[in-house]
């Protein structure tokens, strides 16, 4: 089997910045049509300027909020229109909210379960009809007529203080994913997740920008001793959606340079 995506068309979530970048970055460089999408239009229009918007651009994005239905509906036309047709969805998306230690705070943690796990949840439901459609229209034959990745992060299996929202929300991703598997296979769809740590997201990033000690401490908390580039969870995100792993369903791949096999707790990971 290939890892090719050449002339497949991807929507990629949270591509303004860090792994949802890289990840419609790669495959863009890999040959695929991809949508970018985010709610950071500034972020969006800087990564892509015109480009993004040309008639027969291999890529084109999308701002919007996808927590709301109507902009979820508006994403998948948007894709229809430039390219007609999806094949690929990675939900990258993600938010992370700080609280105290001992803080349970429900506002925060039901907009990171919004945002973290239901809003993927719901757009792959929606695109998932229209992979089913197509196959029906096309009468396609393939083993497999589309791919979902979930891209969460390695606080689904470990705690960290101040990350109750986060981690549940992460848990909660992975159990969603396994479930969406099952559910999706008989139709042909393909689903599977990505949980990433110790890799330079644009969180980290920030968080090494105001604890300029905190990359010592992650290296010697990392069994393979450096923190992890984006596009190599990209690489993966490739791997799970060509036809290389047509016959993985429902895995959450672990992309941590081994960090969760020694789960230093107080140490940043995302």
């Amino acid at each position: 089997m290939t890892i090719s995506i050449r002339g497949k068309t991807a929507i990629v979530t949270g591509a303004a910045h860090g792994i949802g970048l890289a990840i419609a970055r790669h495959f863009l460089e890999a040959g695929a049509n991809v949508m970018f999408a985010d709610v950071d239009e500034e972020g969006l229009a800087r990564e892509l300027g015109t480009d993004g918007d040309g008639e027969g651009s291999a890529a084109r994005y999308f701002a919007g909020d996808i927590r709301e239905r109507l902009t979820m509906a508006n994403l998948l036309s948007a894709t229809i229109d430039a390219f007609d047709r999806v094949d690929i969805l990675v939900n990258a998306s993600r938010l992370v909210r700080e609280l105290a230690p001992d803080e349970i705070a429900d506002a925060a943690v039901e907009e990171m379960l919004d945002v973290n796990t239901l809003a993927p949840m719901r757009l792959s439901e929606l695109v998932a009809r229209r992979m089913i459609r197509q196959a029906e229209e096309e009468e396609s034959e393939a083993e497999t007529i589309g791919t979902i990745i979930n891209v969460t992060a390695g606080a689904d299996a470990r705690l960290r203080r101040g990350q109750l929202g986060f981690s549940v929300s992460c848990a909660a991703n992975r159990q969603m994913t396994r479930a969406l598997a099952m559910a999706m296979a008989p139709r042909r769809i393909r689903v599977n997740g990505i949980a990433f740590g110790s890799v330079m997201s644009s969180r980290l990033q920030a968080l090494l920008a105001e604890d300029p000690d905190l990359r010592d401490r992650m290296i010697r908390s990392t069994p393979l001793g450096r923190i992890g580039r984006p596009e190599e969870v990209a690489e993966a995100a490739q791997f799970l959606a060509s036809e290389a792993s047509s016959f993985m369903v429902g895995e959450i791949v672990t992309i941590d340079g081994g960090r969760s096999l020694v789960d230093p707790v107080d140490v940043a990971g995302q």
